[in-house]
């Protein structure tokens, strides 16, 4: 019997040495673990996620999947996969994109993020073909501020790679005068009809609406629904956020560890002119309508 117990106990010893090898190959992310004890001998695997973030670009999807990061029950990816939205990777099979998740165990939540999704024309059906029951987060935010957010991030790019680049302006008005709708910036923000693809394949209550605009204001709030429509335990509390006043927003903290976003997150928009900014909160203004009535809720935008 003693012999057995030995074993045993260096079995799991060996097991434990090698879960918290596996794990330090993770983000930062990982600092902040709970208390995992129980679950130590427990085997660790790559999972399939259980719940993605479809998007949208440039409306807090890094914001959320950190906050998120935060919870001992959620095992997060640090990349965006980009499988269900590009042929190349999709055509690797879902073996390949089991490979890319993080290493988990059967208390946690997989959760992968790619804000590409939302808008893809294939990637609802490839989704529901994978796991119809998986649990949709999306995070929107004023589309108009969306729009500009989208811009800056391709202005800076291009800026730092000493490419030319045009004003939104010169981009959105043609001629001077009419919106150009076809920019894809202006077509990412159509929510209601990039949801409308989501409703075809999944019921309204596996997709879960986060206010980007609310997780930038008042993050726990967000958060704690977050965890009640993944069916985690509460977890998450007001010694986790804090506000950064050189930044102008919440920064994250836990068992010691402080962290903010890194310093693409947040930068200043150009100035645009207040004429085009009433145009496009004109012409969005059926489009949000359309998607309040299908959410069932209502956003303070424009």
């Amino acid at each position: 019997m003693g012999k057995a117990c030995l074993l045993l106990l260096l079995l799991k010893t060996c097991g434990i040495h090698t879960e918290e090898e596996t794990k330090s190959q993770h983000s930062w992310e990982t600092q902040w673990e709970g208390d995992n004890s129980q679950v130590l001998s427990e085997a660790w695997k790559q999972s399939l996620p259980q719940s993605i973030i479809i998007g949208v670009r440039k409306g807090g999807t890094r914001a959320l999947l950190e906050m998120l990061s935060l919870h001992p029950q959620v095992a997060a990816a640090d990349s965006e996969m980009h499988f269900f939205n590009l042929d190349e990777n999709y055509n690797k099979g879902l073996g390949w994109y089991r490979q890319q998740m993080p290493f988990s165990h059967s208390g946690q939540v997989t959760v992968e993020k790619t804000p590409g999704y939302f808008s893809s024309f294939k990637a609802p059906e490839r989704i529901h073909a994978m796991n119809s029951s998986v649990k949709l987060l999306l995070i929107v935010r004023d589309p108009v501020e969306r729009l500009v957010s989208d811009y800056t991030q391709i202005f800076h790019n291009r800026k730092a790679q000493h490419k030319p680049y045009q004003s939104l302006e010169q981009i959105l008005l043609k001629n001077g005068q009419e919106l150009n709708t076809r920019y894809k910036a202006m077509q990412r923000s159509l929510y209601a009809v990039h949801l409308a693809r989501w409703l075809e394949f999944f019921p309204r209550t596996q997709i879960h609406i986060v206010d980007g605009g609310g997780l930038i204001r008042e993050p726990l709030s967000e958060m704690n629904q977050v965890e009640r429509f993944l069916g985690l335990e509460t977890y998450l509390g007001p010694d986790n956020f804090y506000f950064n006043q050189t930044k102008g927003f919440y920064c994250l903290q836990a068992r010691g560890h402080q962290h903010c976003l890194d310093q693409s997150k947040g930068r200043p928009h150009p100035i645009i002119d207040e004429l085009l900014l009433e145009q496009l909160c004109t012409y969005f203004s059926e489009h949000n309508e359309n998607f309040f009535a299908m959410v069932g809720r209502t956003f303070n935008w424009c």
